[in-house]
């Protein structure tokens, strides 16, 4: 299952700690790091068991799971960007009096408003939420859809596709196998999203490439390499250096 995936289906409580226990292995949904149970991992001179060590890692690598949530796209956290911004200071533990200074806002009374608004967004998520898992039991109809990759740049249209529809899709375009090259590069949106994924599946998640390298492994799947490349940066499956020196999967 791919991260993503893993990232979508995690319980609340599972998307608020930033890991689930899969297979004896603990997953960081936030990358994909894993510990596995039983084994001791050590840090400087400290030994840690493999659920807490991933504790460690998620405050090492990403400061904390509400600074990587609050850094995804406004597409996937229905923030607006002033919402975004003040969220993160209240999570600083700052006060009324020091946002107000700090963000420029004309009174503290303005800042208790956008506290109650941001509650009532979330009574209403919660409303929301037991609704959708209600309608799972009964949506007998519901068709699975294919996760948006938390790295995606724009989420529209384009990520309306079901598995069947990418299964579809990778059989009409790699009609060798996924291990095959591409047929062609397709010019419809959802299409291309779809021939995007698998290529990125291909690629090692931990590895960076130079140039050369990638082009290489790009190549082998299709002859207009370069293209492949610039629309895996440009739908957000993977970054570079702003030299172009190195290349590696976004998580």
């Amino acid at each position: 299952m791919e991260l993503s995936d893993l990232f979508w289906n995690a319980s609340l409580q599972e998307l608020k700690q930033g890991y689930i226990l899969k297979n004896d292995s603990y997953i960081c949904l936030l990358c994909g790091e894993r510990t596995e149970k039983g084994i001791i991992y050590q840090d400087e001179s400290i030994f840690y068991e493999a659920e807490r060590y991933m504790r460690v890692h998620i405050e090492m690598e990403h400061g904390s799971v509400f600074n990587y949530l609050i850094h995804l796209d406004k597409k996937l956290t229905g923030l607006t960007d002033h919402q975004n911004h003040l969220l993160g200071l209240f999570y600083q533990g700052k006060n009324d009096k020091d946002i107000q200074h700090e963000a420029g806002i004309g009174s503290t009374s303005t800042i208790r408003h956008h506290r109650f608004a941001l509650k009532e967004k979330e009574r209403q998520a919660k409303v929301f939420l037991a609704m959708m898992e209600l309608l799972k039991e009964k949506d007998q109809y519901a068709p699975a859809f294919v996760s948006p990759h938390k790295t995606a740049k724009m989420i529209d249209s384009r990520y309306d596709i079901t598995q069947e529809e990418q299964a579809d899709i990778i059989r009409k375009f790699f009609p060798d196998g996924t291990d095959g090259p591409l047929k062609r590069f397709p010019s419809k949106e959802k299409q291309r999203l779809a021939v995007l994924r698998e290529i990125a599946n291909r690629l090692e998640t931990e590895k960076v490439y130079d140039e050369r390298n990638l082009n290489q492994i790009l190549q082998e799947m299709y002859d207009d390499y370069a293209t492949i490349r610039r629309y895996l940066i440009e739908y957000g499956f993977i970054d570079r250096h702003p030299d172009g020196s190195e290349y590696w999967l976004k998580k």
